[in-house]
């Protein structure tokens, strides 16, 4: 299996990788609607989360706001070049602006995401 994208109503996504842990971000749609970020907080490594539960707060020149957490884990690594230069999540979404890699505790939850082509249409609606 390789890596799959998937995408929330909330404008985060997830990358899964095949020793069950993914990367969680904010897609390049969110990052514009909030404009140039300033300062993000990121969780503690080995925090335990729930999908649904506020996990970063992501601050921009225009107003703050939280990263929904699309899947339930363990939060393994943060990225934690992101304290230093947080628009890099302005610059690549996508890739170097990830925010954090997390554990999954149940893979099932994927299945309620969109893929890439239903994000889209989202977006269009």
């Amino acid at each position: 299996m390789m890596s799959t994208i998937k995408f929330t109503e909330d404008h985060e996504w997830v990358v899964t990788n095949d020793d069950g842990t993914a990367l969680v971000g904010i897609t390049d749609y969110a990052q514009e609607q909030l404009g140039e970020l300033v300062y993000i907080e990121l969780p503690e490594v080995g925090s335990e989360v729930e999908k649904g539960d506020a996990v970063a707060v992501i601050e921009s020149v225009k107003s703050a706001s939280d990263l929904l957490m699309p899947v339930s884990g363990e939060i393994i690594e943060v990225n934690e070049e992101l304290d230093a230069d947080p628009g890099k999540v302005n610059e690549d979404a996508l890739g170097a602006g990830w925010f954090l890699r997390v554990k999954l505790a149940d893979e099932g939850e994927l299945d309620e995401l969109m893929d890439e082509d239903k994000y889209m249409e989202s977006l269009e609606d």
